[in-house]
């Protein structure tokens, strides 16, 4: 049983879902310890739980210490299964980061999976689904894996209720990557918001547009409006595009909430892309933290990411773990860094 204290580089939950997600792909039991006493509220939150309980209907595991507040968690998988899964968060827990999870082992179950997950499609301290969508799959799909992803309906904080439907084939190849340099041609965005006027959307698109445009690059951002959300809210995601291209992205966002400016959404996520693209990395930082289960299971790639994160390196330590291989990482966190494993 390979154990992990979970109090680990920041204490958070990116050590539960990480360490989950590799121990029921490798079929290697997990004692985890100290889950997430980083935070002001230690212990196991819906999003987490939701998170494992996932993996465990996945991998047909035993599973001890999975409740509410719980600091403690043995996880020991059985064989992966396909078919469908569906998660509830039953809060505005981020649908992405239970969906990150999840994918890790998806992509090598025998047979396709179908997975619907309700929750926080747009939230604070997680990616956006637009995000997921533009940037991760992109990334992944340089590695040579798929995954078909569909957005049934947004959900803002505090209500939550957005549904995200992905449908994932079983037994793929998983290739090892170099990914240095950012190439590109274009911007592109999409600025979206529910339950608020139209003009919040397209204000938040204006600013961005202004703030890109006037750097010298040529951008396309979509604004979408509808009321089908459970509760209000807006958000802003950007990503650089090559043409005609599977030319990994660097993306950005920003999401609203009371008495923050439309204008403000739009500059933050403008002013954050920028800064990632002046760093010249094929990878923004929140990427970094994604591609390293990747890149560990692959072995033979390197990557250069636009800032290390204590993130990134939590979860080098966990693929440590759960895999031979031995990461390289030359730079210091909150710097552009190349991350080498072999």
């Amino acid at each position: 049983m390979i154990e992990i204290d979970g109090s680990f580089g920041e204490g958070g939950g990116a050590i539960l879902r990480v360490a989950t997600a590799l121990s029921a792909l490798t079929g290697k039991a997990l004692a985890l310890d100290n889950i997430r006493s980083g935070r002001t509220k230690p212990g196991l939150m819906p999003q987490h739980l939701n998170a494992a309980r996932a993996l465990a209907r996945l991998s047909q595991a035993e599973v001890t210490g999975l409740e509410l507040g719980s600091t403690q968690m043995t996880f020991k998988p059985g064989p992966l299964q396909g078919g469908k899964l569906e998660v509830d968060v039953q809060t505005a827990g981020s649908v992405s980061l239970i969906l990150q999870a999840l994918m890790i082992p998806s992509f090598f179950v025998d047979s396709p999976l179908e997975i619907t997950i309700t929750g926080g499609t747009d939230v604070r301290w997680a990616p956006p689904f637009d995000y997921l969508q533009h940037v991760t799959l992109p990334v992944l799909k340089s590695m040579g894996l798929k995954l078909e992803l569909k957005l049934i309906q947004r959900g803002y904080y505090p209500r939550g209720g957005g549904i995200v439907h992905a449908g994932i084939d079983g037994k793929q190849q998983l290739q090892p990557v170099n990914l240095y340099d950012l190439e590109i041609d274009c911007i592109r965005g999409i600025s979206h918001s529910s339950q608020l006027p139209r003009h919040v959307a397209e204000r938040q698109a204006r600013a961005a547009q202004e703030e890109l445009s006037s750097a010298g690059y040529p951008v396309e951002i979509e604004v979408k409006h509808d009321n089908s959300s459970p509760g209000p809210g807006s958000a802003l995601v950007l990503w650089t595009e090559v043409k005609n291209s599977n030319v990994p992205r660097v993306g950005a966002s920003s999401l609203g909430k009371p008495g923050k400016k439309a204008e403000i959404v739009g500059k933050e996520a403008a002013c954050d892309l920028l800064q990632t693209m002046e760093t010249g990395a094929a990878l923004d930082r929140y990427m970094g933290d994604q591609i390293i289960p990747y890149i560990a299971l692959a072995g033979s790639s390197s990557v250069k990411v636009s800032q290390l994160t204590p993130h990134t390196l939590t979860n080098i330590h966990v693929c440590q773990k759960f895999t031979d291989r031995k990461f390289q990482v030359d730079g210091r966190v909150g710097e552009v860094a190349t991350i080498t494993v072999d």
